[in-house]
């Protein structure tokens, strides 16, 4: 059963949001004089601290301790959702609704997930934040919550269709361009702000030196620190100046490994030197453009602290460079704290307290909620943890939403979501910013651009992934028709990650059909048998152009293909972007941001950083 009540924010023909009045009263009068606009340092001189220190002077300590938590919430609505969702809350958190977590937890932030069924639409989305922040307001000293999720674009997105959606930061690292950089953070944190989503943990600030790195990639900027900085700091200050914190992650540096922190526990080995000329120069370019919060990395970095703790719990890390050395005063946030990276070492219970005594402020997404939050409490009581401690972190979070303007305005309205989000100039604005990104890494005998005329019927096989969020998919299907509204005749048959025998069979006997073959491909490996595909489609004699949808890296095992194009990502955006430059529609002008070695000596470059050729 849905929750009967129906004076739910989150449902249409309801008020939007709570009068200004309600929200400066439920927040004991702090007035917008403490808001800052815009962007700027982390703690802009014109906060009014002691305006907040009066605030948390005012607060119980179970609302500090929830203040420090950032938690996910299943349903579309902050008050009804399904029963699906519901049982999912009960079973996870034992609540059943945002609401009531809201109430019992006193949380200060909540995340977005697609999985939780939080990003249906919009619309949606927007009643949802609007729900979330009123049950935060009409609590006893009640607070605006910070409400933030993954929009990193590429491969990364919980906000999908008809949001716009960007190439992701491999791509933007393609592109090269810092303008389209603030450009795609000025767009898409307008959108976010105007959904009522207040925090994107994004740009990732990762330096992808290592290209077996199963978690980053693509989700990367490139492999030359001084380029990612640069990146970095131009999406922070377009996030920024559309009201939306930006988030540099994941400190001190996730771009060397090979292993996923969700699932093992990494270790870094670069020495102190290399990590001050490598992973640490994006995180103090995001530093000096004014980031708001910086997310942790459950990995270990035995050079800058050998205790064998994760980064996340660990004191030298956090508060001895991140806050010391590097100067940064602003939010600190855990990577979630559900990953096996930072659950390897200790119990649930201890990895918020040690995580808050490393210098953390955020505690991001428990796996339960209640351990974790109990677990806080208790260490204040036992001693093993101060309020003075816990008031510092809460003193950084209030003053970012303050800055946010969040005391002043809180919530959104549908009128704002019809007008800012997926709008005409957006949407056009991701795509020519799409443009710029594809690669051209091989074109032997120039076969392209390809003609229309010579080469009009068009087969698309290839890998399929599961669409990122929010796009159309699958790749295949996506190319084929963009080609064909390209004025080509494709057709598109999928033959997915490993294609079987009978599978590149069935291909081959297509490509006799067609006048030429585009194939995509997806982290192609030595052994796979992707590979035998496109060395089967190149000996029937047709022309074949390959699209790798992911790394760009797959061009190294695919030494046969006369013409091959890197797209970095498999979202609609970037495949109808390589369309057009297949077609000859726009001259590809991307330039790797990483370099590719060889496939039979990886200690041997391919194609270094900036190749890229063009019609």
């Amino acid at each position: 059963m849905h929750d009967a009540s129906t004076d739910d924010p989150g449902r249409p023909g309801h008020p939007a949001r709570p009068s200004r009045r309600t929200v400066l009263a439920a927040t004991a009068g702090l007035t917008a004089a403490i808001a800052v606009q815009g962007t700027g340092t982390a703690h802009a001189a014109s906060h009014d601290d002691s305006k907040l220190r009066a605030l948390i002077s005012r607060m119980t300590l179970e609302e500090k301790v929830g203040q420090l938590f950032v938690m996910r919430v299943y349903g579309a609505s902050a008050t009804a959702p399904d029963q699906a969702d519901i049982d999912a809350n009960l079973k996870e958190i034992g609540v059943r609704t945002a609401a009531e977590l809201i109430a019992k937890y006193r949380v200060g932030g909540i995340i977005y997930f697609a999985w939780a069924h939080n990003t249906h639409d919009p619309q949606q989305i927007a009643d949802l934040s609007n729900g979330i922040q009123r049950a935060s307001l009409e609590q006893p000293r009640g607070l605006p919550l910070l409400v933030a999720t993954d929009q990193e674009h590429g491969i990364v997105c919980r906000v999908g269709k008809p949001a716009t959606l960007f190439p992701g930061a491999m791509a933007i690292g393609a592109g090269g361009s810092t303008a389209d950089a603030l450009t795609l953070g000025r767009i898409s944190g307008a959108e976010l702000r105007a959904m009522g989503i207040n925090q994107d943990y994004s740009p990732d600030s990762d330096v992808n030196v290592n290209p077996a790195n199963p978690v980053i990639g693509v989700r990367s900027f490139g492999a030359d620190p001084d380029a990612v900085g640069r990146l970095v700091a131009a999406e922070v200050r377009g996030y920024q100046g559309s009201r939306v914190a930006a988030t540099a992650k994941h400190f001190p540096g996730h771009g060397d490994t090979a292993t996923d922190s969700h699932y093992g526990f990494p270790v870094i080995t670069h020495s102190r030197e290399v990590w001050e000329q490598l992973d640490a120069v994006p995180f103090r370019a995001g530093i000096r453009a004014g980031i708001d919060s910086i997310m942790t990395a459950h990995i270990q970095f035995p050079a800058l602290d050998d205790s064998g703790d994760p980064a996340t719990l660990s004191h030298p890390i956090l508060t001895g460079i991140l806050r010391g050395e590097l100067g940064y005063d602003g939010v600190v946030i855990t990577d979630s704290l559900g990953m096996e990276g930072v659950r390897t070492k200790y119990g649930d219970d201890r990895v918020p307290v040690l995580a808050l005594k490393a210098g953390v402020d955020q505690l991001l997404n428990p796996p339960s909620l209640d351990v974790a939050w109990n677990a806080v409490l208790a260490a204040v009581h036992s001693g093993e943890l101060t309020e003075a401690r816990l008031d510092e972190s809460i003193l950084r979070i209030l003053r970012l939403k303050a800055k946010l303007g969040l005391f002043d305005e809180a919530c959104t309205t549908q009128a704002r979501v019809s007008r800012t989000v997926g709008t005409p100039e957006h949407l056009a604005a991701a795509d020519r910013i799409a443009e710029r990104t594809t690669t051209l890494l091989v074109n032997e005998g120039g076969l392209l651009p390809l003609s229309r005329r010579s080469h009009n019927k068009v087969l698309v096989v290839g890998a399929d992934p599961a669409s990122p969020s929010g796009t159309t998919g699958p790749p295949t299907g996506v190319l084929a028709a963009a080609l064909t509204e390209l004025g080509f005749t494709a057709t598109a048959l999928s033959t997915g990650t490993s294609p079987s025998a009978a599978t590149i069979d069935k291909a081959v006997a297509a490509a006799a059909d067609a006048d030429a073959v585009v194939v995509g491909t997806y982290n192609v490996t030595a052994s796979s048998t992707q590979k035998t595909l496109v060395e089967r489609l190149v000996a029937t004699g047709r022309p074949v152009i390959a699209v790798a949808v992911r790394n760009p890296y797959d061009v190294a095992q695919l030494p046969s293909v006369p013409a091959c194009l890197a797209a970095y990502s498999w979202t609609d955006v970037e495949l109808r972007a390589a369309a057009r430059v297949i077609a000859g529609r726009v001259d590809p002008r991307g330039k790797l941001p990483v370099p590719v070695q060889r496939a039979d000596d990886p200690t041997q470059v391919l194609y270094p950083i900036g190749y890229g050729l063009s019609y």
